[in-house]
């Protein structure tokens, strides 16, 4: 019990770090609410992003608060981690490498009956940094152009209260409280001619979003899951400072000034997945979701937001039958992913796929307590149609610690 705290602690201290450094640096994060984020909970990244269909019996699934239902009782599941992530960019004729470290999530779970159980989770919704110089734009309605530099940091945080509940022992159902909140800050001066304009603005956000999900097992091999995530305002509202330089003169606009900004709209988004087991020790998954962008009506100033399809495949096989080692108790993982985007810049969407091998590592003999570590290598993005290529490689690691609660001593 000492070691688990001990290896608590020292986890914790590794992902709060890496959160206080950096989130991500990303040049697409200068769009809407910045790079969306996808914490993935226990071994879920080694499976591509995959399991809306699987039961929250050994980790705590985010993906469907269904999965909660299936919890065993007296099982208390504590789930944290971070990433480090090596990224390159390049546009045709330049390139350039950034490194950075972020945060995952911290999340906790525990069955509140013996049919239903809840889960409280903090993890990042959104990261909003990046830094863009000497970017030369058209002047709408001319033939000139200007200069643009812009630089950011910040993002939306994800507060995520969820319940499950299984009916019988074949059908679950669940429902999640998402809150989100955070600022944003967004730093540009404009060059055009022997004029130049610097507007530094900090925008907040905060707003709720509702979910729900089900879950139904065919039998102990086949479980099918559906996630629906209602559409939600984000209300918003900015503070700005103006100041133009021309000729040597500098002119204050303004200071600090308060204004109410269009809320950010989030669109209806359905999720459906399946997973199958063979031969008692592989696992498939395989998820698919339609997020409706254009029905929120948004733009943004260099793209437009469309219909987003995300496609997750996953492969997992860990060895059932005549465990007589711990590489025996290890569990391998492989998976697919690609995201078709919701930003459509130039008439061209910025796209992202990735492929991810990982192990989960168990930490003691008697619980689901293990190590997750995940390789993943990703492209998002393409050098044609004016976009940045960007080129990944992440390391994810996830602590995931099982505690058996509230059951009585056998022996003294």
């Amino acid at each position: 019990m000492k070691n688990k705290i001990t290896l608590v602690s020292l986890f914790t201290l590794f992902v709060t770090t890496a959160f206080s450094q950096s989130i991500s640096s990303s040049p697409y994060s200068i769009y809407g609410l910045g790079s969306l984020y996808d914490s993935d909970f226990g071994s879920i990244s080694s499976i591509g992003s995959s399991g809306i269909a699987l039961p929250s019996n050994r980790f705590i699934n985010n993906l469907n608060p269904a999965s909660l239902g299936y919890m065993y009782q007296n099982h208390f599941l504590f789930d944290v981690g971070g990433k480090s992530i090596l990224s390159t960019y390049e546009d045709g004729s330049n390139k350039e490498s950034r490194n950075n470290f972020q945060f995952s999530h911290i999340a906790l779970a525990f069955p509140v009956t013996s049919k239903s159980a809840v889960s409280v989770a903090l993890q990042p919704y959104s990261s909003a940094t990046y830094k863009i110089s000497n970017l030369l734009l058209p002047i709408e309605n001319s033939t000139d152009k200007y200069i643009l530099n812009a630089s950011g940091s910040g993002g939306l945080n994800d507060f995520d209260l969820s319940y499950g509940y299984r009916i019988g022992k074949k059908i679950a159902l669940g429902i999640s409280a998402n809150y989100l909140f955070g600022n944003t800050i967004d730093n540009r001066d404009y060059t055009v001619s022997n004029s130049i304009t610097t507007i530094n603005k900090t925008s907040y956000y905060n707003g709720l979003r509702v979910s729900l999900g089900s879950q139904v097992q065919i039998d102990s091999t086949l479980s099918f899951g559906v996630n629906l995530k209602s559409p939600s305002q984000i209300k918003a509202s900015k503070v700005q400072s103006v100041v133009s330089y021309n000729n040597a003169v500098t002119t204050t606009i303004e200071t600090d000034a308060n204004y109410d900004v269009d809320d950010y709209y989030l669109p209806l988004e359905v999720g459906v997945g399946v997973s199958k087991v063979f031969k008692n020790n592989v696992n498939f998954t395989l998820d698919y979701k339609k997020i409706f962008w254009n029905s929120t009506n948004q733009s943004d100033l260099y793209g437009n937001y469309v219909n987003q399809d995300k496609f997750s495949l996953g492969f997992s096989y860990s060895k059932t039958k005549t465990i007589r080692s711990y590489f025996d108790r290890i569990q391998y993982a492989t998976g697919f992913n690609y995201d078709s985007g919701f930003l459509e810049i130039e008439n061209k969407k910025v796209d992202n796929l990735s492929f991810s091998i990982g192990v989960s590592l168990p930490v003691e003999n008697q619980t689901f307590s293990a190590l997750n570590v995940t390789y993943s290598y990703g492209q998002k993005g393409s050098v044609s149609n004016g976009l940045i290529k960007e080129n990944y490689h992440k390391l994810s690691l996830n602590l995931c610690l099982d505690g058996i609660w509230f059951v009585k001593r056998k022996f003294n």
